[in-house]
């Protein structure tokens, strides 16, 4: 079984840069609606798989991409 990550962002055009740089990258995600139990200022949260955390999250900050939080699911 896959385990995922989301990350959650302020904005929706923080997703949509976040979405070019991990494809860029070739992280694969998978945008999707913003989980119940999580609150975040956008409805749009941006999936991965766990497994690449560590990376995902240094691209992210190599990026300079802003954004809310990391969460695993």
């Amino acid at each position: 079984m896959t385990e995922y990550g989301i990350i959650l962002f302020y904005t929706t055009s923080s997703v949509m840069q976040a979405e070019k740089v991990l494809k860029k990258a070739g992280v694969s995600t998978k945008l999707i609606p913003v989980p119940r139990q999580f609150s975040s200022d956008c409805g749009i949260s941006l999936r991965f798989e766990w497994a690449n955390y560590k990376k995902t999250k240094t691209i992210m900050d190599s990026a300079r991409v802003e954004l809310q939080s990391y969460h695993r699911i």
